[in-house]
């Protein structure tokens, strides 16, 4: 149940938001802890609902994190999910620590492009730099010399132009399904999907199903697929991935990662081989030889995780499920694969990874590498970038969603330390002026007025929730008590 009221802090921001960009796991920590600092922040999301990409997982999806540590701030998971959390439950608990934190979260508006706007002074009345026109250093990264302006513009769906003192981009690693350009796919008569599409083996009982791709997806659903009933299952390996057992004896791989997170990668990849040989056998005879390298070199190289096992090693050994290598071409019902053999599956599942798709949204700020990663993280920001954050792209040993955590967290302590500006009485809310102090109850509005502050969800782009539940609101008696100086929301530009 969201809470009835504001926390009454006294440096509660005024003015225009902080916009968060996207409602999953990420969007949702920052705005929460944004919250707690009395910084007003509104989470933009083009899908309808919070935890989009959660709901379209495949079904057997559970964490390979503990449920102890992939709590967001402010909110634990519930002992009831046990302790590896599954789909349905993370969903469910995105839901409510939205609705917990009283987060005002807009869906059905999609953020295309952010850019600078150019100003004489800084945003809402923040000065660009010191009296020569110098940088100013903050907490969050580097401010923009004076003239430059700090504030940013985001171009959204609708038309909309939105402005905000401060950015935080959320939309999350796994944004949109990548799938290669094989050569011949296009005379491919089979099924063939990325697994962002699948959701169980159902459709594959009886069928000889190619899976390409040995991440963590891939893994999983090569496993799904024996235990649905597929009749043949084959794993197109182009990368050796690290094999790690999730749990050993009671002691969970994450808990390891936590302890070599502060070691030199040399060390750290000596220790997690030692364990690897330890715990894992040697499944070279089977097609998947012990790969070169420590898991910790090629996370920071590649960015690529070890793949937790949930079942893969055991079909492996039993010959459930059948490591080829990678997949070189398709023809008319045919699959060649890099060693020359072909294969006729009834079906290819491509579990072959996302882009972050982050180039049109701010490629042209200078934000991200050559890999189209962000360059900063946490509570930093780039040179040329003052205000502009992002959450969610780092994925350590340790965890995402514990990282998640800790970089919300970070984002909204550098923000909270810019000095932010006064607010006028009085300002207009949806139903007329609202005075400081004054009881807003929740309640129908009409199209062009926002939630009054913490009255819930938005569900849609000019439409507010109250609880969450309904579309259009609901009359109750509870009130929304808006604390001095704090100004109610305002609707977004269509």
């Amino acid at each position: 149940m969201a809470r009835d009221t504001v926390p009454t802090t006294p440096d509660a921001v005024l003015g225009p938001p902080v916009y968060v960009i996207g409602g999953g796991p990420g969007g949702l920590a920052v705005a929460a802890a944004l919250r707690a600092r009395g910084v007003r922040a509104v989470v933009l999301e083009k899908a309808p609902t919070v935890a989009a990409s959660w709901r379209r997982h495949y079904d057997r999806l559970r964490l390979h994190t503990t449920r102890r540590r992939s709590a967001l701030p402010g909110l634990r998971l519930p002992r009831a999910v046990g302790r590896w959390v599954a789909r349905d439950d993370v969903v469910r608990y995105l839901e409510r620590y939205a609705e917990a934190h009283d987060l005002e979260v807009v869906t059905g508006v999609e953020v295309l492009r952010i850019e600078r706007a150019p100003a004489a002074g800084g945003a809402d009345g923040l000065p660009g730099g010191d009296a020569d026109g110098a940088p100013v250093r903050t907490p969050g990264g580097t401010r923009g010399a004076a003239g430059a302006g700090d504030r940013w513009v985001l171009h959204a769906t609708g038309g909309r132009r939105l402005t905000s003192r401060a950015v935080v981009v959320a939309t999350g690693a796994a944004h949109t399904p990548r799938v290669p350009r094989w050569p011949g796919v296009d005379a491919w008569e089979g099924e063939l999907l990325h697994s962002a599409a699948y959701r169980s083996p159902a459709p594959y009982a009886g069928r000889d199903v190619l899976v390409v791709g040995a991440g963590n997806s891939g893994a999983e659903i090569a496993v799904d697929l024996v235990e649905g009933g597929a009749a043949r299952v084959r794993l197109a390996v182009r990368t050796v991935p690290h094999l790690v057992r999730r749990s050993v004896l009671g002691w969970p791989a994450q808990a390891t990662g936590l302890l070599v997170r502060r070691l030199p990668v040399w060390p750290a990849d000596r220790l997690l081989r030692l364990l690897q040989r330890l715990t894992v056998p040697d499944l070279s005879a089977y097609g998947l030889p012990r790969p070169a390298g420590g898991p910790c070199a090629r996370l920071r190289r590649d960015g690529a995780v070890p793949v937790y096992d949930t079942g893969l090693i055991d079909a492996v050994r039993r010959g459930r499920v059948e490591p080829v290598a990678a997949v070189a071409s398709f023809g008319p019902g045919k699959v060649t694969l890099a060693d020359g053999s072909v294969a006729g599956p009834d079906a290819v599942i491509a579990a072959t990874g996302y882009d972050r798709a982050l180039e049109g949204l701010v490629g042209h700020l200078g934000v991200l590498d050559e890999e189209g990663r962000p360059v900063v993280r946490g509570g930093r920001t780039a040179p040329g970038a003052p205000g502009l954050y992002f959450a969610g792209y780092t994925h350590p040993l340790s965890g995402l969603l514990r990282e998640i955590a800790r970089e919300a967290r970070r984002i909204a302590k550098a923000v909270a330390a810019v000095p932010q500006p006064p607010a006028p009485y009085g300002v207009h809310g949806p139903h007329g002026p609202v005075a400081p102090g004054r009881t807003r109850r929740r309640g129908t509005r009409g199209a062009d007025t926002g939630p009054a502050v913490g009255a819930g969800t938005r569900t849609g782009a000019d439409t507010d929730t109250g609880t969450g539940t309904g579309a259009g609101g609901r009359e109750d008696d509870r009130p929304v008590v808006l604390p001095p100086g704090l100004v109610p929301p305002v609707s977004l530009p269509r």
